[in-house]
Parts: C-alpha cells; sequence; structure tokens
C-alpha cells in the first residue's frame, strides 16, 4: 500500500511485523558473507619505522652548512631518487615481490611505489625549524617480508642523504676551487698591471704631491745657494785675474802711464768687490757699509770708464817660466777658481734639470691619478672578488670536512622496522559491518518494493483510501479456511487476504 496513502507508525510495525523475515534474511547472510570475504582476502600487512633529522653538531655560526635547501624538496627529490627502478627492481627481484602473480616487471615496480609509503611528521619543531622527521612504511602479504623491505628502503633514505650532502659539499668545493684559481690569475695580472704603472710613474703618483713639492723648494734653495756661491766665485776669479794683471804689469815693461793706472783701478775695483762680498754675507743691502762699498764700486767703474782704453793684458792660468812665485800662485788660484766655477755651474745645471723634472711630475698628476684610479679599482674588483672566494673556499672546505666526519645534518633511525602482529587489511569488524549494512539496505528495498505492489486492504484507512466513501461496517471474511492447511507461503507466512477488486464491501453510508 506504499504510495496510496501516508502510512502511521501502527502501519510501519505492521509492516516489520508481516515482513521482517524479509529484512533478517538477507542481513543475515551478506554479514555471513562479509565475515567469509575477510578470511577469503589476501592480508596485507603494514611494517613502518621513524626516521628523525638530526641538525648538525657544529654550531653554524662556527660552520655554515652548503646544503640550504628545504628538507621537504630534498625529501621529495630523494623519493624520486629511490623509487626509480633502478632501485626497485633489486629489491624486487632480492625479496621476489608480488612473485606469485603474473605481473610484468614494470606492473610489479608500480606496485612497489604504491606500497611504499612517506610520510613527514609535522609537529612543533616543523613549524618553527622544517620537518625533524618522517615515516617510511612498506605494505606486503608477508610481514617478514614487509619489515626487510621497510628497512631497505629506510637504509636507501639514510645512504642517500649522507651520499647527497658528501656530493654536494664536494662538488661546490670542487667549483669554489676552480673560480678562484680564475680569480687569482685575474688578480696576479692587475698586480703585474699595477706594478707596472707604479714602476712607470714613480714619482707621479697619488700621495707624493707633497714630497714633490718639499723637492722642489729644497731644490730651489740648492739652486739659489749655487748661484750666489758661483758669482762670488766669479768676482773672486776677476780678483785674482786683476791681481795676475797687476803682476805681470809689474813685471813686464809698461806701455804708458795708462796701463799702470788702468791696473790700480782694477785692483781697487776687486778690493771693492771682495769688501762687498764679505759685508753682504753679514749685513743687509741696507747696511750703510754695503751702501758706501757699493758707492764707491760705483764710482770707480764710472772713472775707468772715462779713462782711455788700454791694449788688453792677456790673464790665463797656464803657468810661465819667467812667472815669479807670486805670479805662481795667482795662476794657482785662476786655476782653482776656473775649476770651481766649472763644478758650480755643472751643479747648477744639475739641480736645474731635477727641478724641471719634478715640475713635470707635478703638472702630469692630474692626468696619473685619473689612470691609477682606473687601475686601482681593477685591482681592487679583483682583490675584493678574491678575498670573498678565498673565504668561501675555506667555509666549503670546513662543510665538507664536516660532512665528511658525518658531524653534519643527518638522518637517524629512531625505531627500526617492526614486525606487524596482525593484518592491517582485511577489518573483520569492518567486513562484517559492510554485510550487516548491506543486508539490511538489501532487505528494505525488498519490503519496499512488495509493499509498493501489494494491493490488499487490512484496515479501515485502507479502505477509505480506495473507495473514498465512509465505511459504517466491515464484514470479516467468512470463507472456509483448512485448519490444518496452513495459510502462509514460503517461510509459513500469511498470504494476502483478498485482493480489493476480490473482495465484498457493504457500503451502508448514504
Amino acid at each position: 500500500m506504499l504510495g496510496h496513502r501516508a502510512l502511521t507508525l501502527d502501519d510501519y510495525l505492521a509492516i516489520l511485523k508481516r515482513r521482517g523475515w524479509i529484512i533478517a534474511v538477507p542481513a543475515v547472510l551478506l554479514t555471513l558473507l562479509g565475515l567469509g570475504l575477510s578470511y577469503v582476502v589476501q592480508p596485507k600487512y603494514v611494517s613502518q619505522t621513524l626516521v628523525l633529522v638530526e641538525q648538525q653538531k657544529v654550531p653554524e655560526d662556527y660552520v655554515k652548512p652548503i646544503i640550504e635547501e628545504d628538507l621537504t624538496a630534498r625529501l621529495a627529490s630523494m623519493k624520486e631518487q629511490i623509487l626509480s627502478r633502478s632501485r626497485l627492481q633489486p629489491i624486487i627481484e632480492r625479496f621476489n615481490l608480488y612473485g606469485t602473480k603474473n605481473m610484468t616487471m614494470d606492473d610489479r615496480i608500480d606496485q612497489a611505489r604504491k606500497d611504499i609509503n612517506i610520510k613527514p611528521i609535522h609537529s612543533e619543531m616543523a613549524r618553527t625549524g622544517g620537518l625533524p622527521g618522517f615515516y617510511i612504511s612498506f605494505t606486503a602479504s608477508d610481514p617478514r617480508i614487509a619489515q626487510q623491505v621497510c628497512g631497505e628502503i629506510t637504509s636507501l633514505f639514510v645512504s642517500q642523504n649522507l651520499n647527497a650532502r658528501a656530493q654536494s659539499a664536494e662538488g661546490t668545493t670542487d667549483f669554489i676551487k676552480g673560480q678562484l684559481a680564475d680569480a687569482k690569475r685575474a688578480l696576479d695580472e692587475q698586480d703585474a698591471k699595477l706594478a707596472t704603472f707604479q714602476q712607470k710613474y714613480m714619482g707621479r703618483l697619488p700621495g707624493e704631491e707633497t714630497t714633490n713639492m718639499n723637492m722642489m723648494t729644497s731644490l730651489n734653495t740648492q739652486l739659489d745657494a749655487a748661484t750666489q756661491q758661483l758669482a762670488r766665485m766669479e768676482q773672486d776669479k776677476s780678483y785674482v785675474e786683476a791681481m795676475l794683471a797687476q803682476q805681470q804689469s809689474i813685471s813686464m815693461p809698461t806701455a804708458g802711464g795708462s796701463t799702470t793706472s788702468v791696473s790700480a783701478q782694477q785692483t781697487e775695483l776687486q778690493t771693492l768687490q771682495t769688501e762687498e762680498a764679505d759685508l753682504t754675507k753679514r749685513y743687509t743691502d741696507d747696511y750703510p757699509d754695503v751702501v758706501a762699498v757699493r758707492r764707491k764700486i760705483k764710482d770707480l767703474r764710472a772713472q775707468m770708464a772715462a779713462t782711455p782704453a788700454a791694449a788688453p793684458t792677456s790673464v790665463s792660468s797656464a803657468p810661465s817660466r819667467t812667472d815669479s812665485p807670486g805670479v805662481q800662485q795667482l795662476r794657482a788660484q785662476l786655476k782653482a777658481l776656473e775649476q770651481g766655477i766649472s763644478q758650480k755651474r755643472h751643479d747648477q745645471a744639475a739641480i736645474e734639470a731635477q727641478i724641471r723634472m719634478y715640475q713635470g711630475r707635478i703638472s702630469s698628476s692630474p692626468m696619473v691619478q685619473e689612470e691609477y684610479k682606473n687601475v686601482t679599482r681593477d685591482y681592487q674588483t679583483a682583490q675584493a672578488f678574491y678575498d670573498d672566494l678565498l673565504k668561501k673556499m675555506n667555509a666549503s672546505k670546513m662543510a665538507t670536512d664536516l660532512e665528511r666526519r658525518q658531524q653534519g645534518e643527518q638522518f637517524r633511525i629512531m625505531d627500526e622496522p617492526n614486525l606487524p602482529d596482525e593484518p592491517t587489511f582485511p577489518k573483520r569488524g569492518l567486513f562484517i559491518g559492510a554485510g550487516l549494512a548491506a543486508g539490511l539496505f538489501l532487505g528494505f528495498i525488498i519490503v519496499a518494493w512488495r509493499e509498493y505492489r501489494d494491493t490488499a486492504l487490512r484496515s479501515e484507512r485502507d479502505v477509505w483510501a480506495f473507495t473514498k466513501l465512509p465505511t459504517l461496517a466491515v464484514i470479516s471474511f467468512t470463507g472456509d479456511v483448512d485448519p490444518l492447511k496452513p495459510r502462509g507461503g514460503l517461510f509459513g507466512r500469511s498470504k494476502p487476504d483478498l485482493p480489493a477488486s476480490a473482495k465484498p464491501l457493504t457500503d451502508t453510508g448514504a
């Protein structure tokens, strides 16, 4: 009667009482079927181990680790390498995994990849510094095989981590070593270029301006002193020449009174000049004695200019046989003075050359300074790059030695792979529950279908739903029923009372 009218709780209870066996039978059968399947399905055992990630034992302030890649990314990379065909096929062949099944090697490798599970640990440490570790598990039909394969996979992870870190450290060190050699070669070239430049422009380099100026001042002072000494020596030479001419004129026959007078004037002039030289050494030009001597020299020169010129007397330092001792002495003095004057002039020329050299240095300093900046900038850049690489090289060597001593970050197996006591699949409780649920669902579906197809009238509500007429009385069925013959069909259940179309109904209403 489903769908013909709204059912009440009494109707549902009546249906359950009438057809409850239809629900119970599938539920029991499917529950038994689930229990049986739990014994038929091949069991699966899971062996699991915990691997922790230990940080390096030396503080990072002393040795900075080379590998700073995120642990999750490194773990994923190692997982791909370990789950490769070249790694899994030897394990499958060694433990004869899935050998009882008719599977190709590719299918066995794919199945092994599915049975290997890598699950990272998420804890408080992971929030601050990365993953502290991860679980490795393997699923197999044999618990011993599951344990052995899990241990093999764990060993691969540990060894792969050590090898990867060692290879990365050594590769980094080799790369920096090559870069350091190139940097050293470039630095040597810049160093040689700088040395050549400094040698070429020695004395004109930046920072030597003060030295050049001081040298210029000193050389000018020396030049002034040499000039004064040269002037005095020339004066002395003139005086000696005058004295020598006087002595020669005395010893030789006189050509006239004018010659004696001129010689006397020259002698007096030499004497005054000598006196002037002595006074200027001790006094300034304004000193009265100096002024008086200079005035006498001026007057004497005016007198000599007014005197008629006499025949010049040759004065030479070359000795002669007729020379008196006094003349010879004067000739020796004259020769010494000539040599001294020559030396002073040579010194004066050398000082002037040095002055020109320093003037050239000072004038060319701006240009040299600009080129020097370019050369030193390239040298400093090469030096800084070399120093940086050298620092990295030392750090890389320390990190490589750290990895070689296994003092860096490494995987530590906290728990060896366990030997599972019971299978993780199938779960008998789950199979039994699933069978029971399926049986109940099937029973309810069948009952609903039977009720929908049932047209029997069992109550006044059924009559009203069928005829839409009020009922005053219901006449019960009075047919003959053999009490010894069971009325029900299968399982002794009663058959429908009478189809609505075949039941006689008495309607006494208006």
